[in-house]
């Protein structure tokens, strides 16, 4: 099995392209490893110079306790899976999980037992004499993993290999592979753009944009304590709702205020030393769509923190309901309970859970406090 550590990684293109910057991650032996964020941001680009497939400008990239730079990607003990699959269509599944193994001369016994046990890890037994063209395309992802699991690599690389499946296959394949990842031991590396894979899948979470690392983090400290804008509107469905507004403090008590509406904070947020150099001046405030509530037992509890809004929009989705609110020129989406009255063309009372306001600074985007 194997750590990885990147130290000051860049990837730089003839004029003066950087892809990734500055990149220093060290992943431990066995952990499930993300890297998610939006089309561009450097998550494939850092998965193929670990794989050897693209060359490190600068810095330095561990397997284990040696250097790889320079060393060819067939040495390096990894094995990558591919968001197309890349199975040989002339083959039979057999023999698209054997190939690598016959290209190192393997004996054929070996062989034999290592396919055979890879495929009845993946539940693909009565596959083996197939073409790919004769299976599903969640067959095909399988028979894609099986092929790197014979190998018995130290480090798996996993390159968006959901992305071509439909929902449901997706939700299905990404418990199938959380439980290969306990069941094998390895450490593995995956590429998504979908957070909801970030979220159910990684032990840490590495958040990508523009080439830079904007945080790294366990998937629950992620959605709880994200480091700045970015990182907090990426993570979350729907995401956070954004709102800029004017930080006041009256006497002991602190106050966010916009569209004409004034929202107390809790105590403890209010005293926060963080906090003192941002009153009688504009910050974002952050509240996720779960935290805005509008059953009589959350106003009830939530006084202090009420607003009218009118309802613009619902959206049933079964297990809760999406309420497209405004409040003046402000959007807000609420995630409320499936039993919940409001209908579009209403005017509601919505109460904020104060204690999950996260506050951004207006310039830099950086969170002040949670």
């Amino acid at each position: 099995m194997a750590s990885l550590s990147l130290k000051h990684i860049y990837k730089k293109y003839p004029g003066g392209v950087v892809a990734v910057s500055d990149f220093c991650l060290d992943i431990k032996d066995k952990e499930f490893i993300v890297f998610v964020g939006p089309s561009g941001c450097g998550k494939s680009t850092t998965l193929r110079m670990i794989a050897g497939l693209e060359e490190i400008t600068e810095g330095e990239l561990f397997i284990g306790d040696k250097l790889v730079n320079d060393v060819a990607p067939k040495d390096r003990d990894i094995a990558m899976v591919f968001q197309n699959y890349a199975l040989y269509p002339h083959m039979t599944v057999f023999d698209n999980m054997a190939f690598g193994l016959k290209l190192r001369k393997v004996p054929k016994e070996e062989i034999k037992r290592k396919v055979e046990e890879a495929a009845r890890i993946l539940n693909i037994s009565d596959l083996l004499d197939r073409r790919p063209k004769a299976i599903s395309g969640g067959q095909k992802q399988r028979v894609a993993l099986g092929r790197a699991i014979v190998r018995d690599p130290k480090v798996f690389l996993l390159d968006e290999p959901l992305s071509n499946l439909d929902a449901k296959l997706r939700a299905s394949m990404r418990t199938e592979l959380t439980k290969i990842h306990k069941r094998l031991g390895t450490t593995f590396i995956y590429v998504t753009h979908d957070q909801v894979e970030a979220m159910t899948m990684a032990t840490r979470i590495v958040v990508m944009k523009k080439g830079f690392i904007q945080q790294i983090d366990t998937p629950q400290n992620l959605y709880d304590k994200p480091c700045n804008l970015f990182v907090a509107g990426f993570i979350g469905t729907p995401q956070m709702n954004f709102i800029p507004c004017m930080l006041t403090k009256k006497g002991d008590d602190a106050f966010i205020e916009f569209e004409g509406c004034s929202v107390k904070l809790p105590q403890d947020k209010a005293n926060a030393p963080e906090l003192k150099d941002y009153f009688g001046k504009e910050v974002i405030a952050g509240i996720r769509p779960e935290c805005i509530h509008d059953e009589p037992i959350y106003l009830s509890q939530f006084t202090e923190s009420q607003l009218d809004t009118y309802v613009d929009l619902t959206e049933l989705m079964g297990s809760e309901i999406y309420l497209y609110l405004k409040v003046g020129e402000q959007n807000l989406i609420a995630k409320v309970s499936p039993r919940s009255q409001a209908r579009a063309g209403d005017t509601i009372k919505v109460a904020f859970d104060a204690a999950r306001i996260h506050l951004f600074d207006k310039d830099s985007e950086k969170c002040i406090i949670h």
